[in-house]
């Protein structure tokens, strides 16, 4: 029976990464790869083949490329005389819902191990690839709520999934800061994921959040909470408070991981 007589280190790592764009987000990833992990990116946003991620991978280890794949999951459209329509059915959502079964190379992501991340660029377009697959599911309702609702209903257990020990590997969750007004009066920011209701749900399936932001004309990570986001981590007393975005994930996975006391 696991007793309460020392902290522990961790061998997987579930992180929850919040910013606005332009903050460094998935650019922060790249410290992972130098790092030795292996990246298998859910890639909403499509931008990871022609975004900064690959050009700091082959600045800075261009041997390691190759430990980096990614499955674009981004619905198409086509112009109609009615507007953007979607291009055939979304399937984006389906898609990636597979691949957290099996990947495309075979490999079960839920038996990686802690050499290897899951990363979700992000929940926010993950958000709106589930909110397409319900309307598609229902196009015809008189009630849109329906399309929120279910689409919540799909986001919430692949995060309470992926956030589980049951998978083993470790996880870094990217999404947009979406600014909420409270019952109180007071402003919060949570992770933007698909209507209102859930964003304050998701972080309690996270014990690890931290946010990228610009201060003083840096990029930086910051683990410690803001007076607008409650920021948290286990390991509150080790961890620096503000980490560069150049290596600042690596240096939190190590810090949680044991590597620095």
């Amino acid at each position: 029976m696991p007793k309460l007589e020392k902290p522990s280190s961790t061998t997987l790592v579930k992180v929850l990464v919040l910013g606005d764009s332009g903050t460094g987000k998935t650019g922060s990833l790249a410290s992972l790869v130098r790092a030795g992990y292996h990246l298998h990116v859910l890639d909403f946003d499509n931008k990871i083949a022609g975004g900064i991620l690959p050009i700091l991978i082959q600045r800075d280890c261009p041997d390691l490329v190759g430990n980096v794949d990614f499955e674009p999951l981004r619905d198409s459209l086509k112009s109609s005389p009615m507007g953007p329509v979607f291009n055939g059915t979304p399937s984006a959502f389906v898609r990636a819902v597979s691949l957290l079964d099996k990947w495309s190379d075979g490999s079960i992501p839920s038996e990686w191990g802690p050499e290897h991340v899951l990363v979700v660029d992000s929940l926010t377009f993950l958000g709106d690839a589930a909110f397409n697959w319900a309307k598609s599911m229902n196009p015809a309702t008189k009630e849109q709520r329906q399309w929120y609702g279910n689409a919540q209903k799909v986001v919430e257990p692949m995060i309470a999934q992926l956030t589980s020990a049951s998978f083993k590997a470790n996880v870094v969750v990217i999404a947009h800061v979406d600014y909420q007004s409270r019952s109180d009066g007071t402003m919060k920011g949570f992770p933007a994921s698909i209507g209102v209701a859930l964003n304050p749900v998701i972080p309690a399936y996270f014990e690890n959040m931290v946010l990228c932001h610009i201060a003083s004309g840096k990029r930086i990570i910051q683990t410690i909470p803001t007076a607008l986001v409650d920021l948290k981590n286990p390991a509150a007393f080790r961890m620096a408070s503000t980490l560069p975005v150049e290596t600042g994930l690596a240096g939190f996975f190590e810090t949680l991981k044991g590597g620095k006391q």
